[in-house]
């Protein structure tokens, strides 16, 4: 039996197209990037299985005569991993919805901020040498039990009750989150 070129091809496309859309910003086509990733490496390893046979089960068939169980195993694998990702990069996805009502992912300023410095190792770097703005999340200056008025009231605390006398009576889409729109007055 001659070897057809049609299923190479096949996934060879397939992994191009999966790799072209995973390098894309949308999660939505990231999903499917990954979806068609999975999917051309089960058509790889069913194509690695040789050729078709008889079913692996002894007394039914001679051994030579048997088709290679060791494939079929390993995209039933891959087929539930790919399903576990896939489901995880959906609730990525629409919890991206519910936040920002987009699903594509943005260039990111702090990022761009943190890539511009100096390469200086973390374990060279004194926190309190650096600027405020480019200091750690609740370092020591950063952290203050009070807002400074001696009345003993936490700053976070306080914004949440006025963020909630606000905000009252107003649907959120998130409970830990205040609403992004205002009352009509």
């Amino acid at each position: 039996m001659t070897p057809t070129v049609v299923l190479p091809v096949i996934i060879g496309g397939l992994y191009a197209a999966g790799v072209y859309l995973l390098l894309d910003r949308s999660l939505t086509r990231v999903l499917l990037g990954f979806l068609l990733l999975g999917n051309a490496t089960n058509l790889l390893l069913l194509s690695a299985g040789g050729p078709a046979g008889l079913a692996p089960i002894l007394g039914y068939a001679e051994p030579e005569e048997m088709s290679d169980p060791l494939p079929q195993a390993l995209i039933l694998t891959a087929i539930v991993i790919t399903f576990g990702i896939a489901a995880f990069v959906l609730a990525i996805i629409y919890r991206s919805w519910r936040l920002v009502r987009q699903e594509v992912i943005e260039v990111d300023e702090e990022d761009r901020r943190v890539a511009a410095r100096s390469q200086t190792d973390a374990d060279d770097i004194d926190p309190d040498d650096l600027a405020p703005e480019d200091r750690a999340a609740m370092h020591a200056d950063t952290f203050a039990a009070d807002n400074g008025d001696g009345d003993g009231v936490d700053p976070d605390l306080d914004v949440e009750r006025r963020l909630a006398r606000r905000y009252s009576g107003i649907p959120s889409d998130d409970v830990d989150l205040p609403p992004t729109r205002r009352r009509n007055r």
